[in-house]
């Protein structure tokens, strides 16, 4: 077979199997997506020390900048291949960016200036900044949307079905019956609440030198305020929240809080997921079934829930790297080690399993439907539910010991249906009053709120 990339020799199913479902990721994620965004972090604060303007800088002719600014938005995989032709040299990635930008500054006929590319930085300035850039834009432009997509289709599902009552279960028995819409809204109020908490974790930056210090910058121009400087490049240029204590590495704690957001959600569609497949293994759901489809290679009349399955195993993925990367990347010795770098290279991955995830999510959803039959008929063999109604109307009435009457009902009698509830009512000594409020109370319209 061919060693070229495809989805048929791709290790990860994520670029493999799964490439149609997480192509749009990878604009973000990708290795030639971080050399973009780490052009675009060099490329604005060489314009930024323009901007100052730093000694050194003020003969650079400010309409020159819209020309620097198009090598980011014209970056091509062209010019991805030549940084890593770049880096077979310097065996360092970053540099291999800060090379290539002098290739491009002296092609622009800006040779005398190209001294100020990297000027004072460390590789974790650019890296620093550029991933959290580019998770911040996943997020918001990919991955945000898709659960919005999710919990759209829960609130339409919902909606629809709000007033379909149906048998609980808690510990897996008969419990006081529910709505469908209101099981289903449960997991929209979760999310909601959780997309909440995310949503006010900032996405943080290092940008401060060797050790955090400004040393080579202060030692060249130590007339220039660099905190201030760095907070406007970081803040308000790159959109992101500038750590201002740190090492030479960003500290990953507000991308830890992240991880852990995100690796919550995931746990929420879990739950989803497994009611869901439930719900259909007990006939409450149905599934359209998909022209050509095949549920089973040896039993013709099976339509699995694999959409939720799919969507399970995925969220159970994302959430094991999800883990680590909280646990790994808040973890430094001293000033730095080089083991956050290949871990944070991973950062697209569980979003990668989330987003299949999510996509399998909306196309199970999408295929749901209730079979009220069912329902209605579970309701009706389970008329012992309505027992803990009865017994709370009964104390309200004064009636003595009311729940022990119910248990000894529930206790004795081998089929507590709509006909044992009413004899047992009738035999009652109470008013005529309390005892038609409990024979209207019926598995159907015991529902509470």
């Amino acid at each position: 077979m061919t060693a070229d990339l495809t989805p048929l020799t791709a290790i990860s199913p994520v670029d493999g199997r799964y490439r149609n479902a997480t192509r749009a990721l990878g604009p973000y994620f990708s290795e030639g997506a971080l050399i973009k965004y780490r052009v675009l972090v060099e490329l604005e604060y060489f314009i930024a020390l323009v901007q100052l303007p730093l000694p050194g800088l003020k003969r650079f002719e400010s309409r020159k900048i819209d020309a620097l600014r198009q090598i980011h938005t014209g970056f091509s995989e062209t010019d991805a291949k030549r940084v890593k032709n770049i880096e077979k040299q310097t065996n360092h990635d970053v540099k291999a960016v800060e090379y290539f930008l002098k290739e491009r500054f002296e092609s622009l006929g800006l040779a005398a200036f190209k001294e100020f590319i990297h000027f004072g930085l460390t590789s974790q300035d650019i890296n620093n900044t550029a991933l959290p850039l580019s998770l911040k834009q996943a997020w918001q432009e990919v991955m945000q949307p898709a659960l919005e997509r999710v919990l759209g289709a829960l609130r339409e599902k919902a909606q629809l079905w709000q007033t379909v009552p149906m048998l609980a279960r808690t510990h897996g028995q008969p419990a006081s019956p529910t709505r469908v819409g209101k099981e289903l809204y449960v997991f929209v109020d979760r999310l909601e609440r959780q997309l909440e908490l995310l949503a006010g974790i900032p996405f943080s930056a290092k940008f401060g030198g060797a050790t955090g210090n400004f040393n080579a910058h202060v030692a060249a121009c130590p007339e220039v305020d660099w905190v201030a400087f760095a907070d406007r490049l970081v803040n308000e240029v790159l959109g992101l929240n500038r750590s201002k204590v740190t090492t030479q590495i960003e500290h990953y704690d507000n991308l830890a809080a992240f991880c852990d957001g995100v690796k919550r959600i995931n746990t929420i569609l879990i739950d989803l997921a497994r009611d869901t497949w439930t719900y259909i293994s007990m006939d409450y759901f149905k599934q359209e079934i998909k022209a050509g489809e095949v549920g089973s290679s040896t039993m013709p009349h099976k339509v699995n829930p694999i959409d939720f399955e799919n969507a399970e195993g995925n969220l159970g993925v994302a959430i094991a790297l999800l883990e680590h990367l909280a646990a790994k990347l808040p973890i430094s010795r001293l000033q730095r080690d080089l083991t956050d770098s290949t871990v944070t290279r991973n950062i697209g991955v569980p979003l990668a399993h989330t987003l299949i995830a999510l996509k399998s999510l909306l196309k199970g959803l999408d295929k749901l439907m209730l079979n009220e039959a069912a329902i209605r008929r579970d309701l009706q063999n389970n008329w012992a539910v309505v027992t803990e109604g009865l017994q709370t109307v009964l104390r309200q009435a004064g009636y003595p010991e009311p729940y022990e009457a119910l248990k000894a009902l529930t206790r004795t009698h081998a089929v507590i249906d709509r006909k044992a509830i009413l004899e047992f009512i009738e035999a009652l000594d109470v008013d005529d009053p309390v005892k038609q409020r409990l024979r209207e109370i019926t598995p159907e319209n015991y529902t509470g709120v």
